[in-house]
């Protein structure tokens, strides 16, 4: 359990990620100001004038008392990180102080300006980095009494003095441009601070920009001239007297790396096109222009924050994307897209997490080398952002929580989300401006439909059109509906549509958000009606789909289409502007349509078109996932066949490549598929499909989905009876238990996988069950006991003849008894592994088995053979994926290099192998141990 304490941008705390509930505001308060003076006692008095001020009531000691017994018993959630505690003569509040933000503020500044006197100017920018990203806003924002103003104010004061050390430092490291997207905003906050005006100046001038360092002298001359009466110090004189001159000693300094990005940095270019009919919003887009701009930057180091929101269909996507696209300039580093589908009719909301890893694989991270916590890949992300003048996008946001992980830490960029709620927490915590979009006005609307079917067509029926403008209430979306409607048929007239819907008597739904109702329905009907017989069918059972789009392959199989029949009625709906090609080959719907496509699927359709589209979809994402875990690993243990309902087309691969293609593209949609056909009652296809996804997740190392997966999927087996489906879940959780350090959640689900498999007679799964323990017992380092169930592995495989398993129980019975120094055995059963993977043409198995004989040769002294055997499993690990194998595979080659006195070959392999650890996550005792080996590179070889 990681709790986090925050006070800077408001008060919170916050568990795995989660928002702890904290009672009332002037609760909050309370625990502000135990927090602001952690590990210290503070009498009842001073707590009551710290939160009340002159204005406490007078039962004021009463409500105090109260107070803390809530916040004692809300800690409780807590316990073992933070202890409010009675004292005699008051309370203290005892937590670490890296766990509160400011105080891990202070001691990151402290600790860098002690790594500055002690050389290291790498080290202390990056703890200052660190420092300053902590302040997502002021101190305790909106706690107005004297105490806690006095507390804003000192910590703004070392906020800034923090700043003007890092600005120093970057300079002298010639980082002057990185300085560039921050030192103005500063400035403009603090115009009389003449230290803060000459790193401005020295970063103009370093950057090619002269002229404005003159005038921003000017400027700061003339304002102390007006308010103090005092003319520049020194220092500010003699540096622009040195500008004047160009002084060769204001040169940036030589360094190694001019770019402080790497040459391989990614510049997401994520922006969907720009909207091709945009029109009018010349005022919000100016009020972007304004509150987006670099010159209103915060100065107190946050992110600027800009949310649209307004009703759905409003235009408030259209308007982002315009500015975004306009200002593509501002962010050189590159923007980044999400839409977060918050309020999506189906589904559940984007996961902030799984956006978060998008995020990181369109900044160059490797999915496969992600850290396994969450809340390690948003520090991640938060690193990968800093210092870049990137533009982030969240489209469609549900509420304050979604967003928040998505933000940045960096002041250098800037957010900008589109929601239908007001999001007055994301205000409150993190100083988000809000620009609340109206609909069109009747210039703009009118301007909307004459652009889409020209000006002449309006005139000719100048009644209908305003008729028609009139049912669009100035809605864009509702605007454009129309608009394809009549572009689509030429013999239809402004006076007949305006009929229809004056004709059309349901209406949407009031939004969910409580907004007023509109026409919108009856412009989606009228749409709707136009669409021929298959069209309309095709478009009520898209709606089917579990995930945010559907593929073409899918779509085939949902509908029971041909491929061309279907291209023809996907290319109507998109005339009709009812659906969307957002990528090629990929669809999805506006949320709105999406709705009302669910909502026709009742009652405007026989009772079983939707619940047969549906199950063929999920027939076909679970039959072709099979089918491509099949090609990616051919000798697991294969499902029994099922049958494939009627109309379903699963997809057919025949290469790795494929295989691994298609689930890199759909893995998003599999996933969600489990959770919905087991909300909708489909167990079997929730069980199969996680099944047939795990061995991609897995190679991926997304070990979170392979969690959450199967938690999705033990439900469905429970509901099935199956105890043989139940074990294989358990024992998938227990390899994400395994592989991401949690060893006691492991050995209780194979606990449960074993006593399932044993009750049930079923000699298979008890086999599998046992070489997991093997494995487990091993990372634990408990070898005898890997020995015992990898032998007993190999005795349940043989019994049932599995082949496959019995060489990988043989080779992990090898590897015990190297690790028990039985080395002579381990070569023999590696023999005996080879053997029957060689025949079965088992390439993973290979992999495994190479590594396992190279170290018993190793161990044997045998040190080329070891190092032929090593390249052998390592060239098969890298073609299969396996990050982790492949970097036990270097280690071990390290080190029979470094026995035959290749001590440069073994540092090669060795720094490789620490790359790979660190990038996927892996145990700290995997890391030190690699660590320490190269330390010891320096040292006589050691066989």
């Amino acid at each position: 359990m990681a709790a986090e304490f925050r006070v800077l941008g408001g008060v919170e705390v916050r568990v795995d990620g989660a928002r702890l509930e904290l009672g009332p505001v002037r609760q909050q308060r309370v625990l502000a100001a135990l927090l602001l003076d952690a590990n210290t006692l503070v009498t009842p008095d001073q707590l009551v004038d710290r939160v009340w001020g002159e204005r406490a009531p007078q039962r004021a000691r009463q409500t105090l008392y109260s107070y803390l017994s809530r916040l004692r018993h809300a800690l409780r959630a807590v316990t073992g990180e933070a202890w409010l505690e009675r004292r005699p003569g008051g309370y203290e509040l005892t937590v670490a102080p890296s766990a509160v933000d400011l105080h891990r503020f202070r001691a990151d500044t402290a600790r860098a300006r002690a790594v500055v006197r002690e050389g290291d100017e790498d080290e202390a920018a990056r703890l200052f980095t660190e420092a300053l990203a902590l302040w997502r806003g002021d101190v305790c924002p909106g706690i107005d009494t004297p105490w806690f103003n006095a507390q804003r104010e000192a910590a703004h004061t070392e906020r800034l003095a923090a700043f003007l050390d890092w600005g120093d430092l970057q300079l002298r490291r010639g980082l002057h441009a990185e300085l560039l997207t921050a030192l103005p905003a500063h400035a403009a906050g603090h115009p009389l601070d003449e230290r803060l005006a000459a790193q401005l100046m020295l970063a103009l001038y370093r950057g090619g920009r002269p002229a404005d360092a003159l005038n921003h002298y000017q400027v700061v001359r003339r304002r102390l001239a007006e308010e103090l009466g005092i003319d520049p110090a020194t220092p500010l004189r003699e540096l622009y007297q040195q500008i004047l001159i160009s002084d060769p000693r204001l040169a940036p300094p030589e360094r190694d790396d001019p770019d402080p990005a790497p040459a391989d940095a990614v510049h997401p270019r994520q922006l969907p096109a720009l909207p091709p009919l945009f029109v009018g919003r010349g005022s919000e887009l100016a009020r972007l222009d304004k509150l987006m701009g670099p010159q209103h930057r915060p100065d107190n180091g946050s992110v600027l924050t800009t949310a649209i929101c307004g009703t759905g269909g409003v235009g408030k996507t259209w308007l982002a994307l315009r500015w975004a696209h306009d200002q593509s300039e501002q962010f050189p580093d590159g923007q980044l897209y999400a839409d977060l589908r918050g309020f999506a009719p189906t589904g559940e909301p984007a996961d902030p997490y799984a956006v978060v890893r998008g995020f990181l694989e369109a900044l160059g991270a490797d999915p496969a080398n992600l850290p396994s916590a969450p809340q390690s890949q948003a520090a991640l992300y938060r690193s990968l952002t800093a210092g870049r003048r990137l533009l982030v996008v969240l489209d469609n946001a549900r509420d304050t929580d979604q967003v928040v992980p998505l933000l940045p830490g960096s002041p250098t960029c800037a957010v900008l989300i589109t929601s239908r709620h007001r999001l007055p927490g994301l205000a409150a915590s993190h100083g988000a401006v809000q620009l609340i979009l109206e609909t069109l006005d009747g210039t703009e609307a009118h301007d909307l439909l004459a652009r889409r079917l020209g000006a002449d067509m309006l005139a000719a029926e100048p009644v209908a059109a305003t008729e028609l403008l009139h049912h669009c209430a100035g809605l864009p979306l509702a605007i454009s509906v129309l608009a394809a409607r009549i572009t689509t048929d030429p013999v239809l007239s402004l006076a007949a549509l305006a009929a229809e819907l004056r004709d059309t008597a349901t209406r949407l739904d009031a939004l969910e958000t409580g907004e007023e109702t509109s026409d919108v329905r009856a412009v989606f009907a009228s749409s709707y009606l136009a669409l021929d017989a298959d069209s309309a069918r095709v478009f009520r059972q898209l709606a089917q789909a579990p995930g945010a789009d559907i593929g073409l392959g899918a779509a085939v199989s949902l509908t029971t289409l041909p491929l061309a029949g279907l291209r023809k009625r996907l290319r109507s709906l998109q005339a009709h502007h009812l659906l969307q090609e957002h990528v090629p080959g990929r669809f999805t719907y506006h949320d709105l349509l999406r709705a009302y496509a669910l909502e026709l699927a009742v009652t405007a359709a026989p009772a079983v078109e939707a619940g047969a589209a549906l199950t063929r979809v999920l027939d076909h994402y679970a039959h072709s996932a099979h089918a491509a875990d099949r090609v990616l690993l051919p000798h697991r243990d294969p499902l029994p066949p099922v049958p494939v309902s009627d109309g379903t087309q699963p997809e057919v691969f025949t290469t790795h490549e494929q295989a691994m293609a298609w689930f890199a593209g759909e893995h998003t949609v599999l996933t969600a598929g489990v959770d919905h056909a087991l909300r909708t009652g489909r167990n079997v296809q929730a069980w199969r499909l996680a099944w047939a996804i795990t061995t991609f997740l897995a190679r991926q190392g997304r070990w979170a989905d392979v969690s959450a997966v199967h938690t999705t999927a033990l439900t469905a087996a429970v509901r099935l009876g199956d105890p043989a489906a139940r074990a294989e879940s358990h024992r998938a959780l227990a390899w994400a238990c395994t592989e991401t350090g949690r060893f006691a959640e492991a050995h209780d689900e194979l606990t449960l996988a074993l006593s399932l498999s044993e009750t049930s007679g079923d000699g298979l799964s008890a086999a599998h069950t046992h070489l997991a323990l093997g494995w487990l017992y091993e990372r634990q380092g408990d070898k005898r006991a890997a020995l015992r169930h990898d032998q007993r592995a190999v005795e349940l495989f043989s019994s049932v003849g599995n082949l496959a398993g019995r060489a990988r129980a043989l080779n992990a019975v090898a590897w015990d008894h190297a690790q028990l120094g039985d080395h002579a055995a381990s070569v023999r059963r590696c023999q005996e592994a080879l053997a029957i993977q060689r025949e079965l043409g088992d390439e993973r198995g290979r992999a495994g088995t190479w590594d396992t004989l190279g170290f018993a040769h190793h161990q044997l002294g045998e040190h080329t053979r070891a190092i032929e055997c090593y390249e052998h499993s390592l060239r098969l690990n890298r073609a299969l994926g396996h990050r982790y194998n492949e970097a036990e595979n270097l280690v071990h080659l390290s080190q029979s290099h470094r026995a035959t006195g290749a001590v440069e070959a073994a540092g090669d392999a060795l720094r490789e192998a620490l790359g790979i650890y660190l990038d996927i996550g892996a145990l700290d005792s995997d890391v030190d141990h690699v660590r320490t080996l190269l330390r010891e590179l320096d040292g006589p070889p050691v066989p």
